[in-house]
């Protein structure tokens, strides 16, 4: 029996997790509410679907630390920042990093509903090309055997210099390839990237 999706919410603020949670079921989206990362992180479970909702300012592990741990753990499930104190430079980061979107406090409860629904549906549509596991193998399969040696660096999380230099072509040529690698595989992100290389076993497929 699949399971439902859930809307995880991740702040400090007592006040807004439950706002954000009575909002979110009064439209029949189940959500369940966090603390802190540390807490959120204890109970997460890879193949619980659904999206988060996490607040940039934290104590402890931050929102964007929290972003990238799920990174390194391969995590498909689609993030949404919120934030009352977001500059530009902050949601760059998070949105190179694979968030799904960055909301600044305060927002409209409808802009807030409509994003979580987009995310949930694109959290649908990654899980479900991850269950098509022949698939994916294809894909890999028809990466030429450049492309691969480059797969595997790029989920090792080694930059395009230290590439370049350890497969003797140019940053440009590491570019090319790590885009057609990312095309060929139908790739949303470096994270969703690494989870299908996880799925396929693929020796050396893990981020650091």
């Amino acid at each position: 029996m699949s399971r439902k999706a859930s809307v995880f919410i991740v702040d400090d603020d007592d006040a807004v997790r439950g706002s954000l949670r009575l909002l979110l079921k009064s439209v029949g989206l189940p959500a369940i509410a966090y603390a802190s990362a540390a807490d959120f992180l204890l109970s997460w479970q890879p193949e619980q679907p659904g999206c988060v909702v996490l607040d940039v300012r934290m104590p402890g592990m931050t929102g964007i630390e929290l972003q990238h741990e799920l990174n390194r753990r391969g995590a498909i499930i689609p993030v949404i920042f919120i934030s009352g104190h977001a500059d530009i430079p902050m949601a760059v980061e998070a949105i190179q990093h694979g968030a799904f979107d960055f909301l600044q406090k305060p927002f409209r409860d409808q802009e807030f509903i409509d994003r979580v629904q987009r995310a949930l549906a694109t959290d649908v549509q990654r899980r479900d090309e991850l269950a098509k596991h022949e698939v994916i193998r294809e894909r890999f399969d028809s990466l030429t055997p450049r492309e691969r040696e480059v797969l595997t660096l790029v989920t090792q999380g080694k930059a395009n210099k230290v590439m370049a230099g350890r497969l003797g072509i140019s940053q440009r040529t590491v570019e090319i390839h790590r885009a057609r690698v990312m095309e060929k595989m139908g790739a949303a992100s470096l994270a969703h990237l690494v989870r299908m290389m996880l799925d396929l076993e693929i020796p050396g497929a893990k981020s650091d």
